[in-house]
């Protein structure tokens, strides 16, 4: 499977974004999805995740901010991201997990968010 992820770009605090993650060769119906982000000199960490059932899981520097949501039928996982701080600004990226060690990223999409 191959993960595409758009919508980032650059705004200001208390500002919105919405992330997209499109899946090419392969679906992602019943298996978890998930957004990364990962700050200049940070690690990358979790921000939400969604399994195939649709039960979600927030980051807590982020929840009642970002949703997130599929559509299995388009093949796609969203992040809404209202509210924005300057501690989002990130790359952010989308996962698929398959099973134990079998993981796919997609290429990331840098957030900016200004003061």
């Amino acid at each position: 499977v191959q993960l595409q992820a758009s919508g980032g770009g650059s705004v200001q605090a208390g500002g919105s974004l919405r992330l997209s993650c499109a899946a090419s060769r392969g679906r992602i119906g019943g298996y978890v999805m998930a957004w990364y982000r990962q700050a200049s000199g940070e690690q990358r960490e979790l921000v939400a995740s969604i399994t195939g059932g649709g039960s979600t899981n927030y980051a807590d520097s982020v929840k009642g901010r970002f949703t997130i949501s599929r559509d299995n039928a388009k093949n796609t996982v969203s992040l809404q991201m209202n509210s924005l701080k300057p501690e989002d600004t990130a790359v952010y990226y989308c996962k698929i997990h398959k099973g134990v060690g079998n993981d796919y990223w997609g290429q990331g999409t840098l957030v900016t968010v200004s003061s």
